[in-house]
């Protein structure tokens, strides 16, 4: 048995070496032939030894397991997202931001080209893939481990165990020649060809059975990894790592030393692009040092050490037919232009935004014209420009409306505000549903048997006038309804049972209280604990607590001043919806540090910044990104900044070591 044992881990190893010689190093040794009968070799092995099943064997790349429901999961580290830069000046501003903060100090840069595909999080324990879990909302993503142990050139096993535990994070994608070829497929079988190679990576992803992604020529290419005290200096040694343990990391990337040299690499990249073997929309700059990277932390969406530089847009021209208003769940009066069809960047666009009156009026943009369309940063195209040559002798200027187009009341416009609204926030149909949509969606309650036809249908069917109804909706009164079986409305109910588990932060992000996002809500949820505070929190109150500026606390208090809002969340609250943030997330919490506001600088020992940060917090104190009057302590590890240094002097704000800190917890 034990020779048995040890042929069958050789030939896991052989295996393994052909994959990556393969796949990421496009150098094969040996011919396709030889690697499947070596593949089916071990699979006959494995089979008739089922002892020694490993679910890391390279014979659980073919797949076969079919997946119905894609489990949720928590990321252990945010996943964020990159804030865009389109010029020079855009990355020169981004590079005083970081001296402002780093100080006069030198500061290298890596550039890597930007692949346009779909992010991903790998975890790794031991040397040995755990799982794969896509970007989500930052937050939490699906765990689409089966799917991604097809991709060949993502290693189930490392070439060189120097880490325990950490992630490593990368963007699938289907390279060009692979995307030619299934359509070519496609067509020769009388299908419609796929659109583009990202959504079609994307779809992939979520495919239920894992033996027909395995037959699709998917491909991941790395470009970070996360973990808590990693045993690198830089982001370019770590990136070294990864090519020897195994992973695929683009020979692409360059070390610059300043500006000058990210531009030579931008303009290189911008001429080379078309030369690559996949889609690139851009370049990511990041900043080297790792610990210069903890210095200068995140926003509320995005690292402040990276910022990805985007390629000047696809262009299109094409003709508008017509101008229609949306409405949105606020009130806000969007006008979106109606296009003759047209091919831009791989999609079809048949719509475009033209963002308010302002723009509208800028470009003078009028029907039948020829118009400009980029897809640039934003998800949806916009017009750019027109083409006043083709304009017909006939046009007139486009006349804004005035009035609602769902309900007709009168629009307003506040001052310095570029968008109209609608002020009938309780009787206008748009908004109305447009709340309730809000209401049910992933990142809120997420509600399941709900979407956006379900909830129009129980408005005109006049079973809904706000979200806290749906909590008294009954089978009977659903099962009648159009496209309704009693299955539907079933899990309709079972849903809305399910989503009273849903957390607080969640809750208060679901009110859809105007400028209250993901990241606000859970701000204010911490914070104040429970509804109850946070109604009764003053404007002086809410403008203290961390990132929460005068527009948002004036908008908290406008939403909480109205009765028909607090009569919605007292019905809520009735139907058992949480109000409070569980005790459990305040276990271990004290207010030791309750009024004490703390900058923290450099690298601990003890501590990882987000240990030390979430100390402080647990312990009733406020971390905040920069020194002001307010800060009552700098902790300071090593490699300090130097300016925070300078100016924590000038103020007289004691600068303390982690040690200090934990004597005063103590």
């Amino acid at each position: 048995m034990e020779e048995i044992k040890n042929k069958i881990e050789q030939l896991r190893e052989e295996l393994r070496q052909h994959n990556y010689s393969y796949y990421v190093l496009d150098a094969p040794v040996i011919s396709d032939f030889e690697f499947d009968q070596k593949l089916k070799q071990l699979q006959e092995l494995e089979e008739k030894h089922p002892e020694y099943y490993d679910s890391n064997s390279p014979t659980q790349r073919v797949g076969g397991e079919v997946v119905k429901n894609f489990k949720s999961v928590d990321h252990k580290h945010r996943m964020y997202s990159l804030d865009n830069s389109y010029s020079k000046e855009d990355i020169f501003d981004w590079e005083t931001r970081i001296q402002k903060i780093l100080g006069e100090v030198p500061v290298e840069f890596v550039c890597e080209l930007k692949y346009d595909g779909v992010s991903i999080n790998l975890y790794y324990e031991d040397a040995r893939l755990e799982k794969a879990v896509t970007r989500g909302d930052g937050f939490k993503g699906d765990d689409v481990t089966l799917n991604v142990k097809t991709i060949r050139s993502i290693p189930l096993v490392l070439k060189e165990d120097l880490l325990k535990s950490f992630e490593i994070r990368g963007e699938i994608i289907l390279p060009l020649d692979g995307f030619e070829k299934m359509n070519k497929e496609r067509i020769e079988m009388g299908e419609d060809p796929y659109r583009n190679p990202r959504n079609t990576a994307s779809g992939s992803l979520k495919l239920q059975d894992s033996a027909e992604v395995a037959e699709r020529p998917l491909d991941c290419l790395l470009y970070q990894i996360v973990g808590d005290r990693l045993p690198f200096e830089t982001h370019f040694e770590a990136l070294d790592f990864a090519v020897k343990a195994g992973f695929k990391v683009p020979d692409t990337r360059k070390l610059c030393k300043n500006t000058e040299e990210i531009f030579e690499f931008i303009a290189q990249w911008d001429k080379q692009r078309h030369t690559l073997p996949y889609e690139t929309d851009g370049i990511v700059i990041k900043v080297n040092n790792l610990s210069q990277q903890e210095e200068l932390g995140y926003t509320a969406k995005s690292p402040r050490w990276a910022i990805a530089y985007k390629f000047k847009a696809e262009q299109a021209t094409t003709i508008l037919r017509e101008i229609t208003y949306q409405v949105g769940r606020t009130g806000a009066i969007t006008p979106v232009a109606n296009l003759d069809p047209v091919e831009l960047a791989g999609t079809i666009v048949k719509r475009a935004s033209l963002h308010n009156a302002d723009q509208i009026a800028k470009l003078d943009v009028r029907i039948n014209d020829t118009v400009f369309v980029e897809k640039g940063g934003e998800i949806i195209p916009k017009i750019v420009g027109v083409d006043l040559s083709l304009r017909p002798v006939d046009s007139v200027p486009v006349k804004y409306i005035t009035h609602c187009p769902d309900c007709g009341t009168k629009l307003v416009r506040k001052e310095g505000d570029a968008k109209h609204y609608c002020p009938n926030e309780f009787g206008c149909p748009k908004q109305i549903t447009g709340k309730i949509i809000h209401f049910i969606s992933r990142k809120a309650m997420n509600i399941d048997g709900l979407g956006v036809e379900t909830v129009e249908l129980l408005y005109q069917n006049k079973l809904i006038h706000n979200y806290a109804d749906l909590y008294e909706l009954k089978e009977f009164q659903l099962i009648p309804l159009e496209r309704m079986a009693e299955k539907s409305a079933k899990n309709i109910i079972v849903g809305l049972e399910a989503s009273k588990q849903i957390g607080f932060e969640k809750v208060l992000f679901a009110l859809g209280i105007r400028y209250v996002g993901e990241t606000v809500a859970k701000k204010l949820a911490f914070h104040y604990e429970n509804i109850d505070n946070l109604m009764q929190a003053s404007y002086e109150d809410l403008v203290n607590v961390d990132e929460i500026g005068e527009i948002i606390a004036q908008s908290v208090i406008d939403f909480f001043k109205n009765p028909i809002n607090i009569e919605v969340i007292n019905r809520l609250r009735s139907y058992g919806l949480k109000f409070a943030m569980d005790e459990s997330v305040y276990e271990n919490r004290t207010d030791k540090l309750k009024g004490l506001n703390f900058v923290v600088s450099g690298v601990f020992e003890k501590f990882s910044r987000n240990e030390l940060k979430k100390s402080i917090e647990d312990n009733g104190g406020k971390v905040t990104g920069s020194i002001s009057k307010k800060t009552s302590y700098i902790i300071a590890g090593e490699n300090m900044g130097p300016s925070k240094k300078d100016k924590a002097e000038k103020l007289n704000i004691p600068i303390i070591s982690e040690e200090d800190y934990i004597k005063i917890l103590e």
